[in-house]
């Protein structure tokens, strides 16, 4: 009987898609923070920054995956 090779796939490996998901979710709750942290901003803060209270208001209203 002939004997077949088999190929496997080259998966990633674990410890990269743990760091992948790491960074992702490091990401994800740093754009929160920094929303949270935007919202809380006045007017005047908010010009210091160069951005206007409609402009924070479009970026707070993003959710969290979104840049």
């Amino acid at each position: 009987m002939p004997q077949a090779q088999i190929q496997t796939l080259h998966l990633r490996s674990r410890a990269g898609i743990i760091a992948r998901t790491l960074a992702t979710l490091t990401e994800i709750l740093a754009r929160r923070r920094d929303r949270n942290r935007l919202r809380q901003l006045d007017a005047h803060l908010l010009r210091d920054i160069g951005l206007d209270p409609l402009e924070a208001r479009r970026e707070c209203a993003k959710p969290f995956w979104q840049p």
